[in-house]
């Protein structure tokens, strides 16, 4: 199918250094490492400020930019340049405050609503004309900018925790379907409620 033989850019959001492996804001990059997992593609080698892997066999670049999040266009930019590829064959997976954990919504451009990662590749790349999975976190019980980098900075609460495997396999999967069948597919089977088979929580 031809959708299968498409160069893609998969990027997950987050920030390295081992203090913020299990945040909130490390979700894209749990969710993005499954699904090179899966594909058998190590994602370790050391290129455009990023961990890097390539699926020759699926055409799949995997990046997760090491440069804290509020830098990540700059890596973004880079893997573009470099692969000759577009922000249309680009797919960022990261957090999302306004969704409620266990829901996830693919869709391309919009605004970056205040995710400082996003809002970076915007601003990198000059266009909003990305793909995005957005993957649920939920808001904090209190309100204000100070608790909302606090909350995404945050490890996930006993119940969340419980969710997040489900959450990680339900967007590795949702991630597999663009590729196999194109993303018109994954939308439709993934952008509604219960499609990663856990409980939401508020």
């Amino acid at each position: 199918m031809e959708q299968e033989k498409r160069e893609i850019l998969i990027v997950g959001l987050g920030n390295p250094e081992s203090e913020f492996a299990d945040t909130r804001h490390n979700l894209g990059f749990a969710c993005v490492r499954e699904l090179a997992r899966r594909l058998g593609t190590p994602i370790e080698k050391k290129r455009w400020q990023s961990l890097v892997g390539r699926s020759d066999a699926r055409g799949v670049w995997f990046v997760l930019p090491q440069t804290y999040m509020n830098l990540s266009g700059q890596a973004v930019a880079k893997a573009l340049k470099d692969t000759g590829l577009t922000p249309e064959q680009t797919w960022v997976v990261y957090d999302e405050l306004d969704l409620p954990m266990c829901r996830m919504r693919i869709r391309r451009g919009g605004s970056g609503a205040g995710h400082n990662g996003v809002l970076s590749i915007i601003d990198s790349l000059g266009t909003d004309g990305f793909m995005r999975f957005r993957v649920g976190i939920g808001k904090p019980a209190r309100k204000g900018s100070a608790s909302g980098v606090h909350y995404v900075l945050g490890r996930f609460t006993k119940a969340e925790a419980e969710r997040v495997p489900m959450v990680i396999k339900g967007v590795a999967d949702a991630l597999e379907l663009a590729l196999d069948t194109g993303i018109e597919r994954a939308m439709d089977r993934y952008n509604r409620a219960g499609a990663l088979g856990c409980e939401e929580l508020p």
